[in-house]
């Protein structure tokens, strides 16, 4: 029996929008990748995440067509849904912390594919982008909606054909840019998501958003015939609000070279 939590990440100040997530607890009856990835392409989520060490937050990220490194919303999700002070994807260590309604992890650019970060003259622009603007790569098309107050709109396009047209709310483009600009953001993606942002030393960003539980009845896919007997598990909100250690970035010895660098 595989537990499925379903969230969503980069939430709005209502709790409306952010990034679907799944986030399978128990994942003893998906113990490949090949098995994960099945599943994952199933479910069609923008990210799946399998946790293989709930204590230490070990985790293993996958899209519907292939596995991560790294991704953004998947690693704050898993945070939020675990109460974890780091979570460990493939790339290494990633300190998280929470601060009132919003979590962070802090990460490296370098750990992130690269992406067309295009500027758009006007937020009306991006709003009228088909999904996805034609050509090839992954386009975070973006525009200043107040560029002094460091506000940003922005839509995200992977155009890497496995069904996933237009990304609602992703971390890792946030990071690029925030890099690229050297300065704090906070971006409205996608149909109202919000994703908050803040440069550090080094190529370090953090990167903050809400997580919400999602409703089942209203995000669950049809039951995959691959994956017989998975139930949506329950969960009660978390509401812990102890201190958390200061944030850092620890670098793996290696990188398994199999896997997508971020997502």
């Amino acid at each position: 029996m595989k537990e499925l939590d379903v969230l969503r990440v980069f939430c709005a100040g209502d709790g409306r929008f952010g990034n679907a997530l799944g986030v399978v607890r128990d994942p003893r009856s998906c113990p490949d990748r090949a098995s994960r990835q099945a599943l994952a392409a199933e479910l069609g989520y923008r990210e799946t995440v399998f946790v293989d060490d709930p204590e230490r937050g070990v985790v293993d990220l996958y899209t519907p067509g292939t596995r991560l490194t790294f991704a953004g919303h998947p690693l704050v999700g898993t945070a939020w849904l675990l109460d974890l002070e780091s979570v460990h994807p493939p790339v290494g260590e990633v300190w998280a912390r929470h601060d009132g309604e919003f979590t962070w992890i802090t990460a490296r650019a370098d750990w992130v594919t690269p992406r067309v970060l295009t500027r758009y003259a006007s937020p009306a622009e991006v709003d009228a982008l088909p999904a996805p603007p034609p050509g090839e790569g992954w386009l975070y098309a973006w525009a200043w909606e107040d560029e002094a107050a460091g506000r940003v709109r922005a839509r995200g396009f992977p155009r890497r054909g496995d069904g996933v047209d237009e990304d609602e709310a992703t971390g890792a483009a946030a990071l690029l840019l925030t890099e690229a600009l050297g300065r704090a953001l906070n971006i409205t993606q996608g149909r109202g998501s919000q994703i908050l942002t803040a440069p550090g030393p080094d190529g370090i960003v953090e990167i903050g958003g809400r997580v919400r539980l999602a409703s089942p009845a209203a995000t669950r896919p049809a039951p995959p015939a691959a994956a017989p007997g998975l139930r949506i598990a329950p969960l009660t909100p978390r509401t812990s609000g102890r201190s958390r250690l200061p944030h850092a970035v620890t670098l793996p010895d290696a990188t398994l070279p199999d896997a997508t660098p971020a997502g």
